[in-house]
């Protein structure tokens, strides 16, 4: 089982095996006023299921983390790949998921998105920033 990736978005979802994306693959969040902010965005990620692991429950991870590792966002969730008919045994197979996520930022820096699953592990870093009037504040 592996993490292929993980995208940060303005607003994702997954609608019939497809992932459409608004204002996706940015590693810089500007927040328009001085933290505390709250902030709205979502992260796209896509699992890569191997043959053996498919028509069984698998939980995953995901987690916002500050620049001093403390977790600011933690969420859960399950999926199930199951084989569509006609594939070739032993192929493996993607499944695409998309988390939208509020979340009050509490200083500027850097910050991390974590995707577990299973053994497997993805990082995403990214930085928080303030905008012209945020700045001015």
């Amino acid at each position: 089982m592996d993490v292929e990736w993980l995208i940060i978005a303005d607003a994702a979802q997954v609608v019939g095996g497809k992932l459409y994306m608004l204002g996706g693959g940015y590693d810089r969040v500007t927040l328009a006023k001085a933290p505390p902010a709250p902030h709205s965005m979502s992260v796209a990620l896509s699992f890569l299921v191997p043959w053996n692991d498919t028509n069984v429950k698998h939980e995953f991870q995901l987690e916002i983390l500050d620049g001093d590792g403390k977790s600011i966002v933690d969420g859960k969730g399950q999926f199930e790949l199951g084989r569509p008919p006609g594939i070739t045994p032993g192929q493996n197979q993607r499944t695409q998921l998309a988390m939208n996520l509020s979340w009050n930022v509490e200083k500027l820096g850097s910050y991390e998105v974590v995707a577990r699953v299973r053994e497997a592990e993805k990082r995403f870093p990214f930085y928080v920033v303030a905008g012209q009037s945020a700045a001015a504040v």
